[in-house]
């Protein structure tokens, strides 16, 4: 069976690596009014613009044959993961970012319009053998509101921003900034518009407009040199603060920007969110972005030291009872409650920690008959037109294909994967234990 080797880490960003998009720059910086941007959907939705401009037309690789279906861009669940460094196993979270983007109303406007609009019209997950079954692919589909369609897809003045560069940052005010900066990089003044250091709070942290705001000192302390930080460390601009004063008080801010002095930055894997971990620190009362925000911020091993000990003071029944979980969980941070016996544990427990010898066969077994249904694609092309035209007649009546739009063959990546994969089982029996192993040790000869 052929095996491609993975290309290695070292490789550096190619256009294809940095999958940019065009985001309109009405988009750069929008105010909120209703509900509140994360890091997560801030990420989500800068990930659903790059695919939308890639597809282009709506109800391409439909994985279900309705008219419904046709009002949407779709894309693997998967892809969309990968692309957001989002944990694809915890869909419930998933669900609850994606209801988080439809809640939130943004509002824009200019010299001749107003406009207040939701940022997503409509989402859906389907999985064409059942969403409660095993097995099947799970695509997203979505869709935008008219006003924002127009922006996604036909940006007037627009800002190239990279889904590879917002995947290694770790929050949601980093990822803000750095928008509006990469913006004016190609500026010849290379400095960004001068506001209201307060219009930049609003800007930077998500949060709806006329919410209470901190003073100028700690949204410095908190916000401002954390997400300069990381966007000078791992994005391809450097930033640096400019404050406006009048009298002693800081009145309005403005940032200078310059192209990082490397020209390519080596590719490696960013940052997965923690669902898990996320989880636990929401059932604590923290509010999601303060949860990505610590997890960005805090070092695991102390991080998931500090959660047990808070998860076990809230279960023992004779000590006093804890008013404010959040509370208690951020000042054990701050404090250092955990011992560093517990946290050095945590650490080893994370370098340690391996899968079950069960999830390894499995992982094993997936990736072999991935490859297999390769091989199978490539043998179905090497076929007669006529031979092609009965395996496709055999597969129409199969439930591999059941629910599935066949009208222009394997024309969708839908199609494809679903018939290559029944194509293979058609060919060859199920792998035997001997074959997964065989399987496994030339992927590790050639470094998959």
């Amino acid at each position: 069976m052929t095996v491609k080797k993975k290309t290695g880490k070292s490789a550096t960003a190619t256009g294809a690596d940095l999958k940019e998009f065009r985001k309109t720059n009405e988009a750069i910086g929008l105010r909120v009014s209703e509900g509140r941007l994360s890091l997560l959907s801030r990420k989500i939705f800068n990930v659903m613009v790059y695919h939308a401009q890639r597809i282009r037309n709506k109800g391409e690789n439909a994985p279900i044959d309705s008219e419904v279906a046709k009002n949407y861009y779709w894309i693997p669940l998967s892809e969309l993961a990968r692309d957001a460094a989002y944990d694809s196993r915890d869909t419930e979270l998933f669900k609850e970012q994606v209801q988080e983007l439809q809640n939130i109303r943004i509002f824009s406007e200019d010299a001749i319009q107003w406009t207040s609009e939701r940022l997503v019209s409509s989402v859906k997950l389907v999985n064409p053998r059942g969403l409660k079954k095993q097995g099947g692919m799970l695509w997203f589909g979505f869709a935008f509101p008219p006003e924002v369609e127009s922006m996604v897809m036909a940006p007037g003045s627009y800002t190239k921003l990279s889904v590879y560069y917002q995947a290694l940052l770790r929050s949601g005010a980093s990822l803000a900034l750095y928008e509006i900066c990469r913006r004016y990089a190609t500026n010849p003044s290379r400095v960004t518009n001068r506001a209201e250091w307060e219009w930049w709070y609003g800007a930077l942290t998500g949060n709806p407009v006329g919410e209470s705001i901190p003073e100028y000192k700690y949204f410095k302390r908190d916000v401002l040199k954390y997400a300069i930080t990381e966007i000078n460390m791992v994005t391809d601009i450097n930033v640096e603060l400019i404050e406006h004063k009048q009298g002693r008080r800081v009145a309005s801010l403005q940032f200078k920007v310059t192209p990082a002095q490397q020209e390519s930055l080596a590719l490696s894997a960013p940052p997965v969110i923690d669902g898990e971990l996320v989880k636990r620190m929401m059932a604590l009362g923290l509010s999601q972005e303060d949860a990505c925000n610590l997890l960005a911020t805090t070092e695991d091993g102390k991080l998931r030291a500090t959660l047990d000990l808070t998860e076990a003071r809230l279960r023992n029944p004779k000590a006093a009872k804890v008013t404010s979980p959040a509370g208690y969980f951020k000042q054990a941070l701050r404090d250092g409650y955990a011992s560093n016996t517990d946290i050095a544990r945590k650490n080893v427990q994370k370098i340690e920690n391996k899968p079950s010898v069960e999830a390894s066969i499995n992982a094993i077994r997936e990736r072999y008959i991935v490859e297999r249904a390769k091989d199978a694609m490539n043998l179905y092309e090497e076929l007669e037109a006529q031979e092609k035209a009965e395996w496709m007649e055999r597969f129409k009546e199969s439930e591999s294909a059941k629910g599935m739009n066949l009208a222009r063959g394997l024309a969708s990546a839908t199609a494809r994967s679903a018939f290559s994969h029944w194509f293979a089982t058609q060919q060859w029996p199920e792998p035997t234990d001997s074959d997964l192993l065989a399987f496994a040790a030339v992927s590790s000869m050639q470094g998959k």
